[in-house]
Parts: structure tokens; C-alpha cells; sequence
């Protein structure tokens, strides 16, 4: 190609970029001069192209210093100028989330995750959603996680024993990264036999074995992706090109970093999606034709993730529209469990052991609560439930630490909010509601509800399980938070409450309940240094270098626990 053609194509796609740039900026100044937020308090926003993006994505906890600055409501600049709103106003947030059909997930978040994950159940609105989670719901209730605790106990015994491994001869302990093993044993959970991706009644064969291919040294496909996708020091770059791409789509046709990354990980989530489902399907058939019965038959009683899906996508044609599951739409569950999955309890699991680093006084209490269940190792989801003391840890570490930080909304139709407390705008006007306008996006800090000082007292940054120890003396506000999981924002609420948060919530006690039995842990670097990293939705332990860089993981000092103390 001559340089005479080169330039006929780039002075076009220049004035088009610049043109689409104008109209975009024309359209951010129009909406602010008009909108009904414009007098509301709020940050300055640096630069017209990040606003406060960046900021807030470096950390995590300024919204809470935004809102002891300006109030639980108040305005910011996201990517391109774009108005958001903040609030974190409990009756507000009630109508937020009870009232699903105005507000409705972001188009442009939806538009990440149908890149990413496909048509699945975290990608889709309205009639689609309620649809595809219909027929997934029975394969989280809790009478399926029951019988998946088992498993989750023996994945929790698996990295115990490479743990104790790595400490024989060091009596006075080793370091090791516990965020790093914490994202190989969820991910063994998550796709090795719970979520049920694999079933021994199906004969599927395909197991990641994250925590025995790390013993060996070999490499793990899928680990490496995510690795490099959500963990590697460019993550949050690549996350906000991301997000850029979506809100203006223009920029899709622009190589910007991180891509290939991208289209790595989200290729090895549908390879390894096509080789479950074809590989699970050849299995039924094969053993439909042996037995002389319909395929669907060999799922009869089977409630796991797999199975569920299967019967909706194999049945199809004698299931009514509601029920059925299409190739895509099945192949797309599977990254979404995958990437959402394992993600978040590891990053729950990563925010305890911090937590309990840190207090060593209820690290014993919750020991001593573990080891009266002296008569075994892999106790049963109504064992694990009924340990007070764990209890009360978790939920304080869902609380103070919840894995994902915050939920974005935009309003489809115009609304009005109403407020518990009236807000004072910049030209003095008194509020007692937030005028909506079609468009608009909200941002609802799930971080900031959980540990709200008006809300939790005055100690609300403070890690204390014992809070949880009487609910009824819990403070009367904590009641009106609209979460699924009682008295906390943590897994949201409505009707895009977490579908899996049992699930998630069995498989932490079990990994906690085999480790703190095991181990003691200890801080390995100062506690200032250790802060939550966020990208995308959630936020995961990092430590802060010498040149103010973060790194993600979770280095802890771990000891062999001595019952006798030598």
C-alpha cells in the first residue's frame, strides 16, 4: 500500500475520531448544564477524558472520603466527562434496587461482560435474566450445596497439605502468598467438580487441578489467563481501556493495550466452555444409546449447575420457551462461573486470613470455636453453619471486606428517589428526593453502606466479629440494608441479588474452618502496606512497594499450630 493510499484512509478515520470526540464532549457539556445534579456537591474532576476514573480506580476507600466530605449523596466525573451519581442514602438504595425496571444495569458494563463472558446469566437484562436464572436457581439451593460441602472441605485439605509440606523444617514458619493458592483452590472448586462442571455420574473427565499442577510445575491454561487479565500489574489499565471501548465504541477499532490479553482469556474460557459441554454430551449419548433411554434421562435427579443446564439445552424441544437454554447461552455460564466465581471467594477467603493476621486474639477465639468439632476434618454444610464463632467472622469480613465494592445503575425512565436525610445543593437548596433523569447513572458504594458510621456506630471501620454475636442487638438501622445476605449490601439484593452466594459463602467456611484448625498467621509486611486493589467490580488485597506501587497478593507469615505451644 503507497502513501498516497495510506493517507486517503487515515484522514477520514482522523476527522471521524475527532468528530465522534467533538460530539461526545458537546454531548457531556449539554447534559451537565441541564442536568437535575448539577448544583449537587462533589470532587473536581482533573481532566475532561478521566474524570475521576482513575482516582478512584487507584483507591478504592476514596468514595468513603468523598462522603464524609460532601454527604451520603453526591456527584463525580467517570470516563469522558459522564455525570455519575454517588449515594449511599439507605432508602435511597432501597429504591434502587427494589425497583429493577428503572434502574437496570449499565449498558456499557453489560457490553464488557458479553465480551468477556458471552450471552450468560451477569450479561443479560429483563425478561433474558429472569429466564436464564429461573432455571439455574435450583442448582444454588442449598440442599445442592449441601451435598457439594464435601467437596469443598477435601480442596481446603488438598492446599493444607501443600502448605504443611512447604513448613517442615521451618518451626518458626514461611511466607507465602496467600491470595496467589486461594485463586487455585477456588478455581479447582469452581470448575472441578462443584458448579458442577464436572460429574462423576456424567463421567466428565476435564479437571483443572490447579493446586496439583502447581505442585509439579506445570502450567495451568486458564490460571495464566486470569493471572494476566485481572492480577498482573497492568490489570487496572487494561480494565479501564476496557471499559473506555464500551462507553465509546468508536475506540473498538483502536488496538488499545490489554486487548489481546483479553481475547487470550476470553478464548481459553470458551475452548475450555465448547470441550465441557461437547465432551458431557458425548457422555450422555453414549450412555443413552447403551441403556436404550432418552439422553435426559441420565440427569434425572441431578440439580448441579451442569446438569440443570444440560436438561434445559438437550430437552429442548419438549421444554416450553422459558425453560430452554440455547448452545450459546449454555456455553456462556460456564466462563461466567468461572471468572465470577472464583474470584470472589478467593478474594474473600484472602481478606479473612488478612483480618485475622491482624487479630490474633480472634484468630485464637476462632480456632477454639473450630476444634470442637475434634471428630472430623470434612464436617457437613449444617456443621460448618452451625460454628457460632465462624459465623461471626465471616459475616465481619463480609462486611469491612466485601469483595465487590460497588454496583453501577442507570435510570431508563425518569424517577424520583426518595432520601432519609435532605441534602444542601451548592446554591443552598435544601432536598428531600433526587430528581432522575433517563440516562443517568448511579453508583451504589456497597463497601460504604457496610460500614456507614451512621449505620454501625462508631466503630464501623473496625474488624470486630462479636458485633454478630446477639442480631438482635445489632443496630436498628442495619435492618433496612437491601441485601440478600441479611443486614449487609455485600451480595446486593433484588432481583440481581449474587445467585451464588450460599454457594460462595459454604465454600469459605470450609476453606477457613481446614486452615485456622491447621496454621497461625501473622502479618509478613507492615498493615499500612497491605490495601485493596480494585479492578473492575472487585477489590483484592495488594501491597504497596517502596516506589508506591501495587502489587497484588497477600504475603503472610504461616506457622504449623501447636496444640501444646512448642
Amino acid at each position: 500500500m503507497n502513501s498516497n493510499n495510506t493517507t486517503n484512509i487515515l484522514i477520514p478515520v482522523a476527522c471521524a475520531l475527532a468528530f465522534y470526540c467533538l460530539l461526545r464532549f458537546a454531548q457531556s457539556v449539554y447534559n451537565s448544564l441541564t442536568s437535575p445534579l448539577r448544583d449537587m456537591p462533589g470532587p473536581p474532576s482533573p481532566s475532561f477524558v478521566l474524570g475521576n476514573f482513575k482516582a478512584m480506580a487507584e483507591d478504592s476507600s476514596l468514595t468513603s472520603q468523598w462522603r464524609d466530605q460532601f454527604g451520603r449523596n453526591f456527584r463525580f466525573r467517570s470516563l469522558f466527562g459522564r455525570m455519575e451519581l454517588h449515594t449511599s442514602d439507605i432508602k435511597a438504595v432501597n429504591h434502587i434496587v427494589m425497583n429493577n425496571a428503572v434502574y437496570e444495569k449499565v449498558p456499557s458494563n453489560l457490553d464488557v461482560s458479553k465480551y468477556l463472558l458471552g450471552n450468560g446469566v451477569f450479561s443479560v437484562e429483563k425478561e433474558e435474566h429472569k429466564r436464564q436464572r429461573r432455571i439455574m436457581n435450583q442448582a444454588f439451593a442449598p440442599s445442592q450445596i449441601r451435598l457439594l460441602t464435601e467437596m469443598f472441605t477435601e480442596k481446603a485439605i488438598r492446599l493444607r497439605d501443600i502448605w504443611a509440606n512447604q513448613l517442615i523444617g521451618k518451626p518458626e514458619g514461611a511466607t507465602l502468598d496467600v491470595s496467589a493458592w486461594f485463586r487455585r483452590v477456588t478455581l479447582d472448586v469452581t470448575i472441578g467438580e462443584a458448579g458442577n462442571l464436572i460429574s462423576a455420574y456424567i463421567g466428565f473427565n476435564y479437571s483443572f487441578n490447579s493446586l496439583t499442577a502447581h505442585a509439579h510445575e506445570q502450567p495451568n491454561q486458564m490460571q495464566d489467563a486470569f493471572t494476566r487479565l485481572i492480577h498482573s500489574p497492568r490489570a487496572q489499565l487494561y480494565a479501564g481501556f476496557r471499559t473506555a471501548q464500551a462507553m465509546a465504541p468508536i475506540l473498538k477499532f483502536v488496538p488499545v493495550p490489554g486487548r489481546q490479553v483479553a481475547n487470550d482469556a476470553r478464548d481459553t474460557m470458551k475452548r475450555i466452555a465448547d470441550h465441557i459441554i461437547s465432551g458431557s454430551k458425548a457422555e450422555l449419548a453414549a450412555e443413552a444409546q447403551s441403556k436404550d433411554t432418552a439422553a435426559s434421562a441420565s440427569l434425572k435427579g441431578k440439580r448441579d449447575l451442569l446438569s440443570v443446564l444440560l436438561k434445559s439445552n438437550i430437552a429442548a424441544e419438549a421444554l416450553p420457551e422459558s425453560q430452554r437454554m440455547s448452545d450459546a447461552e449454555l456455553a456462556a455460564q460456564i466462563p461466567t462461573f468461572l471468572f465470577a466465581g472464583h474470584e470472589t471467594t478467593s478474594t474473600a477467603a484472602s481478606w479473612t486470613l488478612h483480618a485475622l493476621s491482624l487479630h490474633p486474639t480472634v484468630q485464637t477465639k476462632l480456632r477454639d470455636d473450630l476444634l470442637t468439632l475434634a471428630t472430623t476434618e470434612n464436617p457437613t454444610m449444617d456443621e460448618l453453619n452451625a460454628l457460632p464463632y465462624l459465623e461471626c467472622v465471616v459475616r465481619e469480613t463480609m462486611r469491612l471486606y466485601a469483595p465487590v465494592h460497588f454496583a453501577q445503575r442507570v435510570v431508563v425512565q425518569d424517577d424520583v428517589i426518595p432520601l432519609s436525610n435532605t441534602y444542601i445543593d451548592k446554591r443552598g437548596k435544601e432536598h428531600q428526593s433526587l430528581v432522575m433523569r433517563q440516562g443517568q447513572v448511579i453508583h451504589v458504594p456497597i463497601l460504604a453502606v457496610n460500614t456507614d458510621p451512621e449505620i454501625w456506630g462508631e466503630d464501623a471501620l473496625k474488624f470486630i466479629p462479636e458485633r454478630w454475636e446477639n442480631p438482635q442487638a445489632l443496630p436498628a438501622a442495619s435492618s433496612s440494608i437491601p441485601g440478600v445476605y441479611t443486614h449487609l449490601l455485600t451480595f446486593f439484593g433484588g432481583v440481581h441479588n449474587c445467585i451464588g452466594y450460599r454457594f460462595a459463602l459454604v465454600e469459605l467456611k470450609a476453606i477457613i474452618f481446614t486452615l485456622v484448625r491447621a496454621f497461625e498467621f501473622a502479618p509478613a509486611v507492615p498493615s499500612e502496606d497491605v490495601v485493596p486493589q480494585a479492578v473492575g467490580l472487585i477489590s483484592r488485597p495488594a501491597v504497596v512497594g517502596k516506589d508506591m506501587s501495587k502489587k497484588a497478593g497477600l504475603p503472610l507469615v504461616i506457622k504449623a499450630y501447636n496444640a501444646d505451644g512448642y
